[in-house]
């Protein structure tokens, strides 16, 4: 059951937003979308370097209202460490009077639209709000927010990117054993000692099933043999996020691309496409959160005890996973570190240039049986492109 949280101002509404967004907003817009009286999703963009940027943000965050199912109002919100003091009023005006002028014709309410800055607080909308904006204290004093974050504060919107530590054991036991899968005369031992699991689909599943501190050394390694080819690490990523039966389709589509077979094959060719549309978000099927949580626990711990020239097809696999559960700025940081380990690679590009364009997929967007909007993880309505 979905906590309700009664915001009667605006002070209540801000205390209670990185509860709602499941990450604390620093230097961001951030745009909570409102069915009626009650907020289903939070989007989250960086706010733009440049004045000439501002419209392209702007373009992206209401393209995405519009296509959240019942959305009908708006609250946008700038998140910024410049202060009220230094322009005597709120910092980025500009950005958020353009938010509210094109939400207001493609049809949608402004409820509100409000800045936190770096040394207070105030409401565009609100003719009394000071030039040197309301106090930080009517926020952070806030009884609502020490409700809503009961658990603890929420870090920054990539805070998930932050891998596990290294264990100079483990890695040293992985890297023994990536040496002899590359040994044509120690690789068939290996793969009787993996047993079912040498199959990359019992595989994935041992993985998702197991918590993250529990996985043998072997089936880590096997992981990271994988995640290095690419058919693999595609197929393992779909089933990571969808599971078993699409994984077991995904494999058969890599076995027959490897075959190399110039046959005209009908369901081939609607099995193709059917994983290509997973793969870019064109479906509705969505993903089930906790095994994708799962998979990325197991991926934190496996990717700092990788060689470090193993690890970006695994810190693919963790950002789209990411992604898939709109956690964009998670899925960035993950792509950076790819990018500083192999600069060229191809998959790093790809999903940098897909991410960036601010493309969500289309199940984030779907109605679900039990009435919740978009995910961010376990919190309902909550997605950060």
């Amino acid at each position: 059951m979905s906590t309700v949280f009664r915001a009667t101002g605006a002070h209540d509404l801000l205390a209670i937003v990185p509860a709602l967004a499941g990450f604390s907003p620093e230097r961001s817009l951030v745009c909570v979308a409102f069915a009626g009286n009650r907020s289903v999703g939070v989007l989250r963009h960086d706010l733009p370097r440049r004045a000439r940027d501002r419209a392209a943000v702007v373009t992206a965050i209401i393209g995405t209202l519009c296509r959240m199912p019942d959305v009908d109002g708006v609250v946008p919100i700038v998140y910024t460490d410049r202060a009220f003091a230094e322009g005597g009023g709120p910092p980025e005006r500009s950005l958020l009077a353009l938010v509210a002028r094109r939400a207001e014709e493609a049809g949608f309410t402004v409820r509100d639209l409000l800045c936190r800055a770096g040394d207070a607080w105030g409401s565009m909308l609100d003719p009394d709000t000071p030039l040197g904006g309301h106090p930080i204290s009517a926020i952070e004093g806030n009884p609502l927010a020490a409700a809503a974050l009961a658990g603890g504060r929420p870090g920054p919107p990539d805070a998930g990117a932050i891998l596990g530590d290294r264990d100079e054991r483990l890695a040293s036991e992985i890297a023994g054993m990536l040496d002899a899968l590359a040994n044509t005369e120690q690789i068939e031992a290996m793969l009787t000692r993996l047993g079912e699991e040498a199959d990359p689909v019992a595989l994935v599943e041992a993985l998702v099933e197991t918590s993250p501190r529990r996985q043998p050394a072997i089936r880590l390694a096997w992981l990271v043999h994988l995640a290095d080819h690419p058919m693999m690490r595609d197929a393992m990523m779909l089933q990571f996020a969808f599971g078993r039966v699409i994984g077991e389709a995904a494999l058969v589509d890599a076995e027959t691309s490897c075959d190399g077979s110039d046959q005209d094959d009908r369901d081939a060719d609607d099995l193709a496409e059917l994983l290509a549309r997973l793969l870019l978000g064109e479906s509705s099927l969505r993903p089930d959160p906790a095994r994708v949580d799962r998979a990325l626990g197991v991926l934190r711990l496996t990717i700092p005890n990788a060689p470090s020239g193993s690890r970006p097809g695994l810190l693919c696999i963790a950002a789209w996973l990411a992604w898939s559960l709109g956690r964009g700025s998670v899925a960035g940081a993950l792509l950076d570190q790819a990018r500083a380990v192999a600069p060229d690679h191809t998959m790093t590009s790809l999903l940098s240039s897909f991410i960036a364009s601010g493309a969500l997929p289309e199940w984030a967007f779907s109605a679900r049986g039990d009435g919740r909007g978009a995910e961010d993880g376990d919190r309902s309505g909550v997605s950060d492109p």
